[in-house]
């Protein structure tokens, strides 16, 4: 803190990584409430306070969010160690209570003992709407089998417009660019994961996770439904529930023949590797897949069956050829490694050759000082380079799909 004045520096003692402050349970017994392993913090706070993610005013702020593990019932406090007041010439501390009550809903607790006499009737809470998928995941601590559940609900549900509202909170600290969706539009989807566990003699539910799904009309008489938002809260992460919820959500449109196929609304690095993983599952079995047919190249057919039977449409059936044929390929073999690199990159060089056709216009169109200026952006050696690049990443992370896949 060089340069600064001494107010400055007394100033910058009260600024707080907000990722830091905010400390997130989901609670299950009352001890943990004192439990600082059942305590996670967020990946992001920047939409709640600013890009610098920092709250000013306070020494040793806390900003406790804690949710009992099923039905969310919420806990908000703030604790501080000092705050600056009016001797610090005239600043004032950041409205920390106003930020965080704009994005949960009305209703919480702010003490403990309501809080926790509220966790001894979680008993009562049941999940919402309709069971779609029961599953098992070993636990190694536990030394025990743990059974899931994924539902689907929607508003109509009782009580689930309240629960979605505290579920919805989440998101503005796991992913980046999140923003909170209209309930009141009945097109919309909501598949939710539940953990079942037990508590004196009695079985509750857990939330895990959760998926929107959006479903577009597509004309004349078919929907295409699209992921919105999914997550999987962070103390249930790296366990497979993103694949199992996919899959299920996947399993259920297949199933209606008013679905064209099923997309996603500006997916992340993260997901498409998801779905990566998810589709090759599905159409791996498929007999347009087969090894004999995937070296033959990428068909029609693969397309017509990947998206009459299991609603994928083209762009991503293209994906899980390349991912399966490079399962079937020897690239230890100079011939079928070569052929599958040219297979994968002339879908690749696509974006390059619109660039040369561009080109082409611009060498009739522009002045030659504006044409040299393109010319400069359009470098084919680099070209060539950034395709290299983009085929290496490929195949690897194919590998990572399919290393995934012989584990499963």
């Amino acid at each position: 803190m060089a340069g600064l004045t001494p107010m400055e520096k007394k100033l910058a003692e009260y600024k707080c990584n907000t990722n830091e402050a905010i400390q997130l349970k989901l609670v299950r017994f009352p001890e943990d409430l004192e439990d600082d392993n059942t305590t996670f913090n967020p990946e992001y706070s920047h939409q709640v306070f600013g890009d610098d993610e920092v709250a000013f005013g306070y020494k040793g702020l806390k900003i406790l969010l804690y949710y009992i593990a099923g039905n969310l019932s919420t806990l908000f406090r703030i604790e501080y160690t000092s705050k600056v007041n009016e001797k610090f010439d005239c600043v004032e501390a950041d409205d920390v209570e106003s930020k965080i009550r704009e994005i949960i809903p009305p209703g919480f607790c702010s003490n403990t003992d309501d809080f926790v006499s509220l966790l001894e009737k979680e008993v009562n809470f049941k999940p919402f709407g309709m069971l779609l998928h029961t599953y098992s995941v070993h636990n190694e601590e536990a030394g025990e089998d743990i059974t899931y559940q994924i539902y689907k609900a929607d508003m109509t549900c009782p009580g689930f417009r309240e629960y979605h509202e505290r579920l919805q909170t989440f998101l503005m600290w796991f992913i980046e660019t999140a923003s909170f969706i209209d309930v009141d539009d009945e097109r919309w989807n909501y598949f939710i994961v539940f953990e079942k566990y037990n508590k004196d003699g009695a079985t509750l539910f857990a939330t895990v996770g959760y998926m929107t799904v959006y479903n577009y009309y597509v004309y004349p008489d078919k929907t295409r439904p699209r992921v919105s938002q999914m997550l999987i809260l962070p103390p249930f992460q790296g366990e497979g529930h993103g694949a199992q919820l996919l899959e299920t959500v996947h399993r259920y449109y297949m199933s209606s023949p008013t679905v064209l196929d099923i997309t996603a609304e500006d997916p992340s690095e993260n997901y498409i590797k998801l779905r990566d993983f998810v589709l090759v599952k599905l159409c791996q079995d498929l007999p347009c897949f087969s090894p004999a047919k995937l070296m033959q190249g990428f068909s029609q057919e693969m397309v017509m069956e990947a998206q009459q039977k299991l609603k994928i449409n083209k762009q991503h059936t293209r994906r899980v050829y390349e991912i399966l044929r490079l399962r079937a390929t020897d690239m230890g073999d100079a011939e079928q490694s070569r052929s599958y690199r040219l297979d994968v990159k002339r879908r690749l060089i696509g974006p390059y050759k619109k660039k040369q056709r561009e080109l082409a216009k611009m060498r009739r169109c522009l002045r030659p000082e504006e044409l040299t200026n393109q010319l400069n952006q359009i470098d084919l050696n680099m070209q060539h380079e950034q395709l290299e690049e983009s085929f290496q990443q490929l195949v690897s992370d194919y590998r990572r799909v399919l290393e995934r896949l012989a584990q499963a």
